[in-house]
């Protein structure tokens, strides 16, 4: 049996018909490739498992990148406080990037960061495709994803949190309180951590007993907009609830509005869960019960990891979820 080809460029060049400098922009992220030979040479990539060759003499860039879908929220300011918190410790920087766009990371993206050196990439609630998988580890680029988007391909390292208890926690605690028809606002359906907080509080009331009503449960998409118009919605039910829980913290807040705007008093007339635990719940007039979601931790141990990974460490599991938590606070009331 002959030895196994050592998968150089070389070889994928010759595989994939192309010539070597075909090979290296495709790896290095270069515009100027045909969609089709790109493709080609990106699955010869992926299927060989090829890696970059490190020089001895690199050094660690001190940079890692924060890649957002979007970032006009409080909750993405949390994730940004633990990356910079972690790369600080291990004397890096953070540069952050702005997709606009759940899609993930594109081209473009891509030949920006090979412009210039970096540690790792660290990527948020956007999806991650093959594509630009293949090309990172063609790079020799670590990277994870925190709260991803869709389902991580196998051996992808992610970090989350525990959903699907956290919405089941936000529920028991409205069911302990007496209230049984209990409106429920999700975050959009495509999204995992989305979805485990609606499959936590279906399980809750099913496991209480109370019959699930289709016409309580709201898709929203985590912004204040969408509590205060999904909020309203549930409100004028024939028969509406009487508690909501809104599967982020800035939903929770529209619904706050939303009921101020009927007339109605938090809790005495509405109970209140969110789910995130941002810096404004302690503020909120009424104090907000939530679900902590430990968002600089999570972004911390991604930053961390990627790290390590750059440092030729493996990490101990590809994926982790770090535990919620049930903060009770002024927003909910026992319902006589």
């Amino acid at each position: 049996m002959s030895a196994k080809r050592r998968v150089t460029i070389a070889l994928i060049a010759e595989e994939a018909g192309v010539s070597i400098p075909t090979v290296s922009k495709v790896i290095n992220g270069r515009p100027e490739v045909a969609p089709a030979t790109r493709h080609r040479v990106e699955r010869l990539l992926q299927e060989h498992g090829y890696q970059r060759r490190i020089s001895q003499d690199d050094t660690p860039a001190g940079l890692v990148d924060l890649v957002f879908a979007e970032i006009e929220s409080p909750w993405a300011m949390e994730i940004v406080r633990g990356a910079e918190g972690a790369a600080h410790e291990a004397g890096a920087s953070v540069v952050i990037s702005v997709l606009h766009t759940h899609a993930g990371p594109g081209r473009d993206w891509l030949e920006r960061l090979a412009a210039r050196r970096t540690d790792g990439v660290v990527i948020v609630a956007s999806r991650l495709s093959t594509g630009i998988q293949a090309q990172l580890s063609a790079r020799s680029l670590p990277f994870a994803v925190v709260d991803p988007e869709g389902e991580p391909a196998p051996g992808v390292v992610s970090v989350g949190a525990t959903n699907w208890n956290g919405g089941l926690a936000a529920t028991r605690h409205l069911l302990e309180l007496g209230h049984r028809r209990i409106g429920m606002i999700s975050g959009p359906t495509d999204m995992l951590c989305s979805q485990a907080r609606v499959d936590g509080y279906r399980a809750a009331l099913e496991t209480a007993g109370v019959p699930i009503a289709p016409e309580l449960i709201r898709r929203g998409t985590f912004l204040v907009e969408s509590g205060h118009d999904e909020g309203h919605a549930l409100l004028s039910l024939e028969q509406p609830p009487t508690a909501i829980f809104a599967g982020s913290d800035l939903m929770a807040f529209g619904v706050f509005e939303a009921a101020r705007q009927r007339g109605l008093r938090v809790p005495e007339d509405l109970s209140v869960v969110g789910f995130d635990d941002l810096p404004l719940s302690k503020s909120a007039w009424p104090p907000l019960t939530t679900v902590r979601q430990p968002l600089q931790e999570m972004a911390a141990l991604a930053t961390r990891t990627v790290l390590a990974m750059g440092r030729g460490e493996a990490p101990e599991t590809k994926r982790v979820e770090l535990a919620t938590e049930l903060i009770v606070r002024d927003s909910t009331a026992r319902y006589e």
